[in-house]
């Protein structure tokens, strides 16, 4: 997945960066007007604007096009592409490539500086007091600083994305984007992406402002377009629609953004106080203190009755109406729960047997080309998919509701866990859930103080994961990367000296992912809270991943998670091949247990006697895509466990042989 650590400005649409510095301008230019469209400072334009923005929603924004004067645009693009590198960054909320910081450009190499005479000009007419004053008239906003300036230029190529935030950081007051986009004469299409989407949001019974699911202003990407607006903590919510893939065109996203402070000390209009106060009105700190109450699905909490050690024959009867057989031999389950003990983590692959499994993926294979009418997780700016909770209805189940109603919730599933794991469970929350393409993901949270970890007092939670995937494609491969070269047309109508670039594949998707996969990964301290914010704002190189699950078919992780992990479901790109479906569990671990303490009586599997065909090819196709602890439990009943297994026939686990004519039954150790 390549590197997630965030960088220190990602443009308006950011979501954490660093300080910027604080930059003193150059001398306000003597035509800084110049800069922009002639009519732009017109009393008549500037109402117009004002009227715009105060009838806009879902909050207040305003967008102008033809901000700058043309030539002037084409010559800071042309600057951009010859002279400044991107680096491609990836974190739980976005996908982008971004240059370094711009606030201060004094600070680059005298050599570069030469380089870069229109981007400086363009810098300080924004930042210029004109042009601030301007911003002021329109948004009624108050003062802005013209020292502290905050700026990057960011691409967004095929696959790239940002997901939902408020912009809500420090002394941020106004969010601002102007395309560098499109053309006069190619302009940017609507259907490729890339479009800045607005939120709205609902109050609380407490008062407090919360994201809806979906998005209801929607602005597309336009060549010399700038749209703004005033950061307001809990209500200035928006993403960046992903950018699609298609040969039609140079679907290059870029942007210059940024944001205007409040005015820093010794500038007219700054108040002593008010960056602090500003902080303590951070949506970040008081949607965090407070989030669980608006989260849907609310966790299901369910105490865990005490499984004795053996399984009956009834219990492996059940089991085996689901489960392959291979997971109920003791063998198997001695392995799992080693690997289990040496690494927390195990992946079984095949774990629902095939009489299941089939019928399984014809259904949601069919369901997968549907709309459903699952619920939407929310607040979006932590967490969009459809979610399934469980039901105490047994009755005209489908396939995926069986599992979620009858086989997660059961105690021989308990005792299942148990067995592999070594630990003792004492609750559960199951969910059965489904991330559409083009729309859905989590982002990284730590664990809440309403999970079964909580409840337990261990401060620690197995959790597993069936994943049932039914399309394929979703291997960690990488996609086709940038558009098409097209033949250089030379000249402009607006500014005939100019010569637009041929695009090249400079900006590295290298590692481009279809997303769907879920990402642990080790916090950066023992703050049990585990902000993600803090996360995202990491600049180091390593970026803690502990394992990702893929998506995949018919597969069960199963891993033990303690307060210092983070987790979070990359976005699923509209270029997958479908929808990424699974069932989680999350489990409460008794207090003080470890998987470290050893059975003194071994691990109870299924017993019995076990003569099957090792030629039958039902089984040799799920032998194949089994691990190697399964390989190993298909050795002859000459083994030690199995001598024992066969002396204690008259247990109360013992197996009748009912299953022994089954074709995954056959080649199986009992």
């Amino acid at each position: 997945m390549g590197k997630r650590k965030a960088s220190s400005s990602i443009g308006s649409e950011s979501k954490k960066g660093k300080t910027t510095t604080l930059s003193v301008l150059s001398k306000e230019p003597e035509n800084v007007k110049a800069a922009f469209r002639d009519d732009l400072f017109d009393k008549k334009v500037l109402k117009e604007y004002n009227e715009q923005y105060i009838n806009s929603g879902p909050y207040r924004h305003a967008v102008i096009p033809s901000l700058i004067n043309s030539p002037l645009l084409h010559s800071v693009r042309k600057e951009i592409l010859e002279h400044l590198s991107f680096t491609p960054k990836e974190t739980d909320i976005y996908r982008l490539h971004q240059t370094g910081d711009l606030a201060n450009l004094s600070g680059l190499p005298a050599e570069l500086q030469a380089k870069l005479p229109s981007l400086r000009r363009l810098r300080d007419a924004l930042y210029s007091q004109t042009f601030r004053d301007y911003v002021c008239g329109v948004t009624g906003c108050g003062a802005l600083s013209g020292q502290k300036t905050d700026m990057a230029i960011n691409v967004y190529t095929p696959g790239c994305h940002l997901l939902t935030h408020d912009d809500v950081i420090g002394s941020r007051r106004v969010s601002y984007i102007l395309y560098l986009c499109g053309s006069e004469e190619k302009p940017w299409k609507p259907e490729w992406g890339g479009a800045l989407r607005l939120y709205p949001t609902e109050k609380a019974e407490d008062g407090t402002l919360v994201p809806k699911a979906e998005w209801s202003r929607y602005l597309p990407p336009a060549w010399n377009q700038l749209a703004f607006f005033e950061v307001v903590p809990g209500e200035s919510f928006h993403d960046v629609e992903e950018v699609y893939d298609g040969a039609d065109g140079d679907r290059t996203r870029m942007a210059i953004s940024g944001w205007f402070h409040i005015p820093q000390k010794g500038e007219d209009g700054y108040i002593e106080g008010l960056e602090e106060e500003l902080g303590k009105k951070s949506s970040l700190t008081s949607l965090h203190s407070k989030s669980e109450q608006y989260d849907r699905p609310q966790p299901k909490v369910v105490s865990c009755a005490d499984a004795d050690e053996t399984f009956s024959a009834d219990e492996i009867d059940f089991l085996l109406k689901y489960v392959h057989p291979t997971y109920l031999t003791p063998d198997t389950l001695d392995q799992l729960k080693e690997q289990f003990e040496e690494d927390q983590f195990i992946q079984i692959s095949s774990f629902l047997r095939n009489i299941y499994e089939e019928p399984l993926r014809k259904y949601l294979a069919e369901k997968d080309k549907e709309k459903s009418s699952w619920p939407v997780a929310v607040p979006p700016h932590k967490q969009k998919f459809l979610y399934l909770q469980p039901e105490d209805s047994k009755k005209d189940l489908s396939p995926i509701e069986e599992l979620l109603n009858v086989l997660f919730p059961s105690q021989e599933f308990q005792k299942l866990l148990q067995h592999a794991t070594g630990l003792k469970l004492i609750s559960r929350n199951i969910l059965a859930r489904r991330f559409r393409k083009g729309m859905d993901y989590t982002l990284a949270t730590g664990l809440t103080a309403s999970s079964p970890a909580a409840t337990s007092g261990s401060g620690m939670q197995l959790e597993i994961s069936l994943s049932l995937t039914p399309s394929e494609g979703w291997e960690q491969t990488v996609l086709e990367e940038g558009p098409k070269k097209v033949k250089k047309k030379k000249g402009s109508r607006l500014n005939p000296d100019y010569v637009p670039e041929e695009p090249v594949k400079r900006f590295n998707d290298s590692e481009r992912q279809v997303g769907g996969h879920e990402i642990y990964m080790a916090a950066e301290d023992d703050d049990p809270t585990n902000d993600p914010a803090i996360y995202q704002a990491q600049q180091d190189d390593d970026d803690g991943m502990l394992f990702a699950n893929y998506p995949s078919w018919n597969t069960l992780n199963v891993a033990l998670r303690d307060e210092g992990v983070l987790k979070f479901m990359k976005y699923v790109s509209a270029s997958a091949k479908g929808d990424r479906w699974d069932i989680v569990g999350e489990f409460g671990v008794e207090e003080g247990d470890s998987s470290d303490d050893e059975d003194e009586e071994g691990t109870k599997g299924a017993d019995g006697e076990g003569d099957g065909d090792e030629d039958n090819e039902d089984e040799d196709d799920d032998d194949e895509d089994d691990d190697d602890e399964s390989d190993e439990s298909d050795e002859s009943d000459e083994s030690d466990e199995s001598d024992e297994s066969d002396e204690s026939d008259e247990s109360e686990d013992s197996y009748d042989g009912k299953f022994d004519d089954e074709p995954e039954w056959q080649g199986c150790s009992p």
